[in-house]
């Protein structure tokens, strides 16, 4: 049937008789009824039936076209649609017209709605099209079309300039609009096409209308997604000048507020703008008021001071001040209020770069672990006790064993980082029939073909998550996780959390740094050697120590070198020296001794790399080596490289590398030592003050174990003036490739797996190893 010729000739026949009634005969609305409910059921050609005989009962009923309209629409004859809605406006008068339009958007918005619920998003995007060619300034329906290409996965950022949208959000006329819609569909846009450059324009749309009522009557929800989103942008997508952007409008959104100055000031410094993270940081501490603020901004500053490299001075005095304030804390645990303890577990982070005092880090480590928790716990308690209810009764049940155990892996690392540099060959060599392992990723994005490749091909279940730490605990509730292995530590405050929530019946620190001091979690991994056997007293956790080694690789990828030593203008007979570390590793002490080397050993020179002030690093070396009597020619300061495999390809231009204390190397170590590179390392008390050693005593080699300073200096000069002991050093270390322990991922795993089956069978019986 011609549709437009039926609707026309039908409203013609009748229309000037019965227009102007309001009255509808009871079989019309019989049959609007009937139709309408096949409208419901998706019978469109029965709901088409109906309203044509309604029509033709009662031309006047302007309803009967609206709805066929859409029943036409919603079988895709947008023109045909289009007819039936034109044919009432022909002969009305302009109020008619107006009131008319009304009445039929109300039945677009109606289904649009409807078809979004069903998630029929295709159909409900076309009808907020047709919406929009009625009234394109509804900036409610185009933030309604914007979500919907968000879910029908179409390029949102070209849309936002053709809809209009952002003209009519800057527009100096008052709008109205649902300000929450606007902000989910802010919060949405940026989660899915963060680094698009109208998408920021977006976000700046929403700073200008924060200055306009309903937004300036409070902008802290608009700050509230601001921030989320920046620190996903930063951190899980790595762009950093996005995030930065982001943050600094908060900032000038509200510049007295301290929610985006933390995040701010962590941006500078990742992006090597240390110099206004550190500004930042004062900023902060200049307005926190209440405890928590200024223990989290003296945490900001130490921070800061420290990744520059070297401001020591100040940042002892921070350090000293840092350590008051978390004593105050721990004596008066009130002060912080539940669900604060997430802002808290990250405060002792520094504890081991500026002294290697474990008794002392550890009691601080511990306090703020269990405070943490218990804040943490007390809103959370029916959650928790969920949790235990379930694997409450698995030492009951012993019979459901053998069975494959459930290991679980946490982490925001699982990527190009340290972490998982070292974790991947565990994944490697794990037996798929003894154990079923599930990945956690925080924040990390799923494209990432380094995780893809190294984790989650060879995990059972792969689960990619966000930053909200107890939607992140229920989700291993439910996998039902035996064993959870957290790789992070207290490096991210999200995994903190959600091992505070005791998700799993067993919880295991291992590899991303010290143990966290949490109570939740029952062991911490070590070896014979990287804790000496005192360390149980000071440390909450049981220390499970494989029999030879914590941690192990099949080796590194290493690519082609970038460095000569005709580049630096270094003599190819001179002795090279090497450090290559972040900034916040290089003590001055340390350095001390490493110029003293430098001075006792001619025609020497010294590398320095690693993150940190460019300026302000150079100087501090500078100032250290004429303090010592060194010519500062003799200092060469690398540049990054951006590929991991280079960076230890370039690591054979040393001839030695001497190593930091009182945080020694540990990814960088292994590098070092799978190079065949002698090493001269400061061997302490705590856990890593002995990264370097349990790896050397791993490879064979005890030379360069230094147990004091005077031994540090001694092995330094020794190494960099005996050229055969050097040789004989670099054989050995190539030669452990086919014998060290060190160098043997899959026995490592089998230690590990040996040591997961003993402590879940220690768990079943009810007690610890």
């Amino acid at each position: 049937m011609n549709y437009n010729l039926f609707i026309k000739n039908t409203f013609l026949r009748s229309f000037k008789n019965l227009m102007s009634s309001d009255y509808t005969s009871m079989t019309t609305v019989s049959l609007q009824q009937q139709a309408y409910q096949y409208l419901l059921r998706a019978k469109y050609s029965h709901a088409l039936n109906l309203y044509e005989q309604a029509i033709e009962a009662e031309p006047s009923e302007r309803s009967s076209y609206w709805y066929l309209g859409l029943v036409l629409l919603l079988q895709g004859k947008e023109e045909e649609a289009q007819a039936s809605w034109f044919v009432p406006m022909i002969e009305a008068e302009p109020e008619q017209v107006e009131a008319w339009t009304a009445e039929l958007l109300q039945v677009l918005q109606i289904e649009a709605e409807r078809q979004e619920t069903l998630e029929n998003y295709e159909l409900a995007w076309v009808l907020r099209q047709h919406i929009r060619e009625i009234v394109p300034t509804n900036i409610d329906n185009l933030l309604k079309i914007v979500q919907l290409e968000i879910e029908l996965n179409k390029s949102v950022g070209d849309d936002l300039e053709s809809l209009q949208l952002l003209s009519l959000l800057k527009s100096e006329q008052s709008i109205t609009l649902d300000l929450s819609l606007l902000l989910n569909t802010l919060a949405a846009t940026l989660d899915y096409e963060p680094i698009h450059p109208a998408t920021l324009q977006f976000a700046e749309a929403c700073f200008i209308l924060a200055h306009k009522p309903p937004i300036s009557d409070d902008a802290q929800p608009l700050i509230d997604v601001l921030i989320s989103s920046a620190i996903k942008i930063g951190y899980s997508l790595g762009q950093i000048q996005t995030a930065i952007y982001l943050a600094e409008l908060c900032v000038r959104l509200n510049p007295n507020s301290l929610q985006p100055l933390g995040p701010l000031s962590a941006f500078y410094q990742k992006l090597g703008d240390y110099e206004k993270g550190i500004e930042t940081a004062k900023r902060f501490c200049e307005l926190a008021q209440s405890l928590l603020g200024q223990i989290n901004g003296s945490y900001l500053l130490l921070r800061g001071l420290l990744s520059a490299g070297a401001a020591w001075q100040e940042a002892y005095k921070v350090f000293d001040h840092h350590q008051e304030l978390l004593s105050k804390l721990i004596q008066q645990p009130d002060e912080l209020s539940p669900n604060e303890g997430t802002n808290l577990f990250t405060s002792t982070f520094f504890f081991p770069y500026l002294q290697d005092d474990p008794q002392k880090n550890r009691w601080f480590h511990n306090q703020i672990g269990s405070l943490c928790q218990l804040k943490l716990q007390q809103p959370t308690h029916e959650l928790v006790e969920h949790f235990h209810q379930r694997y409450a009764k698995l030492g009951s049940s012993p019979q459901e064993f053998p069975r494959p155990l459930r290991i679980g892996y946490i982490s925001a690392y699982m990527k190009r980082h340290s972490v998982g540099w070292l974790a991947r060959w565990l994944f490697q060599h794990h037996s798929s029939d003894r154990f079923q392992i599930y990945t956690y990723y925080i924040n990390q994005p799923k494209e990432d073909l380094f995780t893809q490749k190294w984790f989650s091909d060879k995990a059972h279940q792969a689960r990619y998550l966000g930053i909200n730490w107890q939607e992140i605990a229920e989700q291993i509730h439910q996998d039902k996780i035996d064993i959870l292995i957290d790789l992070d530590s207290i490096t991210v405050d999200i995994t903190s959390a959600v091992m505070a929530l005791r998700p799993a019946p067993v919880q295991v620190t291992w590899l991303g740094w010290d143990a966290s001091g949490i109570p939740a979690v029952d062991y911490f991994i070590a070896d014979p050697y990287v804790l000496p056997q005192a360390a149980q007293e000071y440390y909450s956790e049981k220390i499970l120590r494989l029999p030879q080694t914590y941690v192990a690789v099949d080796g590194f990828e290493v690519g082609i070198p970038t460095l000569r030593r005709d580049q630096l203008d270094i003599p190819n007979d001179a002795v090279v020296y090497l450090s290559a570390q972040k900034g916040h590793k290089r003590h001055p002490d340390t350095v001390r001794l490493q110029m003293k080397i430098l001075k006792q050993v001619p025609n020497s020179y010294f590398l320095v790399k690693g993150l940190s002030d460019e300026k302000s690093i150079k100087n501090f070396f500078d100032q250290i080596a004429e303090e010592e009597g060194v010519d500062c020619d003799r200092l060469r300061f690398l540049p990054e490289v951006s590929a991991e495999a280079v960076h230890r390809a370039n690591l054979e231009i040393a001839d030695v590398v001497l190593d930091t204390y009182p945080y020694n190397g540990a990814t960088t170590t292994l590098e070092t030592l799978w190079m065949g590179i002698p090493l001269v390392t400061r061997v302490g008390q705590q856990f890593v003050s002995r990264n370097s050693y349990t790896m050397m005593m791993n490879v064979g080699v005890t030379e360069g174990l230094a147990w004091s300073d005077e031994e540090y200096i001694e092995w330094g000069i020794r190494l960099g003036s005996d050229a055969a002991l050097r040789q004989q050093i670099a054989w050995r270390l190539k030669q452990s490739r086919q014998t060290s322990p060190l160098w043997n991922a899959k026995q490592f795993t089998r230690d590990m797996e040996t040591a997961y089956e003993q402590i879940w069978v220690a768990y079943l019986e009810g007690h610890s190893l």
